[in-house]
């Protein structure tokens, strides 16, 4: 996806990385520009290879580390990249987190916290200076997975978990928390627990973000913001537009009128 002043290449990682990963993004900016950046549903990890990266929330201006990983979080971040600036990301598959950190997922919500929290600082100075020693984007994302392919554990994902999250993505978010506990066969304390351990956040949050990115994804000029409401599972546009404003930050009339977000 190229937006404005922005570019980003994606790489799809092997497949043995595959059920844990999404994908490498490397973004560049050349002149600099703002985004604003949604929350997600799942983690991120980030090396910012040059240049200034800051990012604007809910509780104020921060730089970006030169390595981070960042939590699922609840409200969006404007993210403003300097001139010359180029960043490469890692994007989890939702339950993938839990295959490279031994640390409930759940303790990183809303928080950005540095790698060498979750690895050896000696790992992460060596994967730092062959990324940056790297000539292509390609020999980047080839660093980047031989890193993560040497750190991943003997795992495998809970089926629990992840039956829960093909379940909340095929409802699109609309459906409740009681309901899928007792479809899948367990207490709902107890699936909550277990789901915001691997993921990283409750599954009622997890399934409000499941929501909104599709409202985003799949909104029409064509329909009033009440009919969106409604065709969501809300009951009245009122609470939409407080969810929706919290998600985002801005009115659901005043994000539609802006540029695309990625």
């Amino acid at each position: 996806m190229i937006l404005l002043r922005m570019k980003i290449d994606r790489y799809i990682p092997c497949d043995a990385l595959k059920p844990f990963i999404k994908a490498f993004l490397l973004i560049e900016s050349e002149q600099g520009m703002n985004n604003r950046i949604l929350p997600d549903t799942a983690l991120v990890m980030a090396f910012r290879l040059r240049g200034m990266v800051t990012f604007t929330d809910s509780s104020g201006e921060f730089t970006l580390p030169s390595q981070v990983i960042t939590g699922i979080r609840k409200s969006s971040r404007i993210m403003n990249y300097a001139a010359g600036s180029a960043t490469l990301l890692v994007l989890f598959t939702e339950a993938g987190p839990s295959a490279f950190f031994k640390a409930p997922m759940h303790h990183l919500f809303g928080q950005s916290i540095s790698m060498e929290e979750f690895f050896c600082k000696k790992e992460i100075e060596e994967i730092e200076e062959k990324i940056y020693q790297s000539k292509t984007n390609n020999e980047r994302f080839k660093c980047m997975e031989y890193f993560l392919t040497a750190q991943l554990k003997r795992h495998v994902l809970d089926p629990l978990v992840l039956q829960a999250i093909q379940t909340i993505k095929k409802h699109q978010g609309i459906l409740s928390i009681y309901s899928l506990a007792s479809l899948l066969c367990i207490s709902q304390d107890a699936f909550e627990k277990r789901f915001r351990k691997s993921i990283g956040t409750s599954p009622k949050h997890f399934a409000s973000i499941v929501r909104l990115k599709h409202i985003i994804a799949t909104h029409s000029t064509s329909g009033t913001l009440a009919e969106t409401a409604y065709d969501a599972g809300y009951f009245d546009q009122t609470h939409f537009n407080k969810d929706f404003k919290s998600f985002t930050g801005l009115t659901p009339s005043a994000f539609f009128r802006q540029e695309a977000t990625w």
